[in-house]
């Protein structure tokens, strides 16, 4: 039974982690809350924007993730790193840039539309 041998390594590793048992539970379930609302929060994206946008936050949040490494846990910034934060925040601003240029264009054809219903009117004498 491979269920049974996985519930015995969780206490194992428990006994062997550096910062203490306690720790090492406190850890997991703390971990376990962050991505319930890491969850929520991308599924309720999907819900109030779209699928696309939720994507576009993820692949932010993966270079935000390796820069918090390198700061917190002093990890060494390879070339890797660079060219994956460099092109997430390139997808990342070319995607908020394409949906200013579409509101923008919405805005003006819903202006000259009304302009456009407002000179042919039909006037009183």
């Amino acid at each position: 039974m491979i269920i049974v041998n996985d519930f015995k390594v969780i206490p194992r590793e428990a006994r062997e982690f550096g910062l203490g048992e306690v720790n090492y539970y406190v850890i997991i379930v703390v971990s376990a809350i962050f991505w319930q609302f890491y969850l929520f929060g991308a599924i309720g994206t999907i819900f109030c924007s779209s699928s696309l946008f939720s994507g576009i936050l993820v692949s932010v949040l993966l270079p935000i993730t390796e820069v918090l490494a390198v700061i917190f846990y002093k990890e060494s910034f390879k070339v890797e790193k660079g060219i994956s934060l460099v092109l997430s925040l390139w997808g990342f601003v070319s995607y908020f840039y394409g949906e200013f240029k579409e509101a923008k264009k919405m805005r003006t054809n819903i202006v000259s539309e009304t302009e456009l219903a407002g000179n042919n009117s039909i006037h009183a004498p």
